[in-house]
């Protein structure tokens, strides 16, 4: 009977275990998706980026992009900043942007006299979990 306790213990704890492990995964890999979809659709807006004036500091910016309505192409505003996080828990959002001389600014434009749009716009999250993801993406010219 002793001997029977003892694995049914075990058993039970060694269940509990790989549930907790499951739901682990489980959350892990929603947070992957989500961060992904993110940086999908900040990359999709970047490549329908319209040649009108980007206005952007190191934390948010903004800029026109082509989006389809009714079946014509028009421009639409776009955003983005820390409070846009579509769902990803972020403890940092940072941005530069790549000038003519291939220099990195803070804020765009950085000059009078720049491009409506940098070359490039660096992104730099940091999640609530710890991780550092850096991504360019490049605008249409």
């Amino acid at each position: 009977m002793l001997i029977l306790s003892l694995l049914a213990v075990m058993s039970y704890r060694g269940l509990g275990t790989v549930l907790d492990a499951r739901d682990h995964v489980r959350q892990e890999t929603e947070k992957w998706r989500r961060v992904a979809a993110f940086f999908a659709g900040l990359q999709r807006d970047v490549q329908l980026s319209t040649p009108t004036p980007l206005r952007g500091t190191a934390s948010s910016f903004e800029f026109n992009r082509f989006a389809a309505s009714e079946g014509v192409d028009a421009p639409r505003q776009v955003a983005y900043g820390l409070s846009q996080n579509h769902g990803i828990a972020l403890t940092k959002f940072e941005l530069q942007y790549l000038d003519s001389a291939l220099a990195w600014r803070d804020a765009w434009p950085a000059v009078a006299g720049d491009p409506p749009l940098p070359h490039a716009l660096r992104v730099r999250v940091v999640l609530a979990s710890g991780e550092e993801l850096v991504r360019v993406f490049t605008f249409r010219q």
